[in-house]
């Protein structure tokens, strides 16, 4: 397959037939994950699939050895060439496992913010997928401020993440992150950049932050498509941004994490 491809492709998996052509239903999800592939190339796809079979396995029903097949399937189904951001589902009423074929959008090395702290609508903050319609009309809120994402806070105004991204800060030199007492999505980048800071002996420490306290600091978001964004603008607000320093040594540091995708073991559309 080729990046010739420019539209969106939903295809359902069978045991047996494995992954055939699909019409888009509407039906909601009840597990998704997103990741991106560059030339064959993507980064923490283990972490990835660990995600979403932990996930599958909390709504139950589909035993592990299906939903192996079906990521075995899947990852001998993503193309090798082009830039892709494909999507794995686990369909709600049908209990159907899906993935929708993406070309990647174009990618950014910076982010402008909506300053305004947004309550999060999330009903399953800790699982991806049901809350993608209520996360997308967050952003979409943000984009009538000239803004592409926005910050979710907790009633109080504590920092959770943003509509499609982990929100890391920089205190000095030390790398912060919201307290995993919160609800929050497991990200997969941000797992790997703590990781990164811990085993380079930066210090890293888990706060718990308003959106006023990032005023001036070095604020990154971090996703699967964007890997690391500094955040180059606070829109509707006075907050000013910090410089970011740190961000383009450790986006670097990122793409280099980026490994082939497994040898193909069968082919899968029909």
């Amino acid at each position: 397959m080729t990046q010739s491809v420019t539209v969106e492709r939903l295809f359902a998996w069978s045991p047996g037939r494995g992954l055939t052509p699909a019409a888009t239903s509407g039906e909601r999800l009840l597990v998704a994950d997103s990741w991106l592939v560059r030339g064959g190339r993507v980064r923490g796809l283990d972490r990835h699939q660990e995600r979403f079979l932990h996930a599958c396995g909390e709504v139950g029903r589909l035993p592990l050895r299906r939903l192996l097949e079906f990521w075995r399937d899947m990852t001998d189904a993503l193309p090798r060439t082009g830039d892709w951001f494909p999507r794995v589902e686990l369909a709600a009423e049908s209990m159907e496992l899906r993935l929708l074929l993406r070309p990647a959008p174009p990618l950014g090395s910076g982010v402008r913010v909506w300053a305004a702290g947004q309550r999060d609508p999330r009903t399953f903050p800790r699982r991806k997928g049901p809350d993608l319609a209520a996360l997308a009309g967050v952003r979409t809120r943000a984009s009538e401020e000239g803004a592409e994402e926005a910050v979710l806070v907790t009633p109080s105004g504590v920092v959770l993440e943003a509509a499609t991204a982990s929100v890391l800060w920089w205190e000095g030199d030390t790398l912060c992150l919201p307290s995993p007492e919160l609800p929050l999505l497991s990200g997969v980048t941000a797992a790997l950049v703590e990781e990164r800071a811990r085993r380079t002996d930066h210090r890293v420490a888990h706060r718990e932050a308003t959106v006023a306290d990032l005023d001036g600091r070095e604020v990154w978001l971090l996703n699967a498509l964007h890997g690391i964004r500094p955040v180059t603008a606070w829109m509707g607000g006075l907050l000013r941004t910090g410089p970011a320093e740190r961000a383009p040594e450790w986006q670097t540091w990122l793409e280099s994490t980026e490994k082939p995708l497994p040898e193909k073991q069968h082919i899968t559309f029909s």
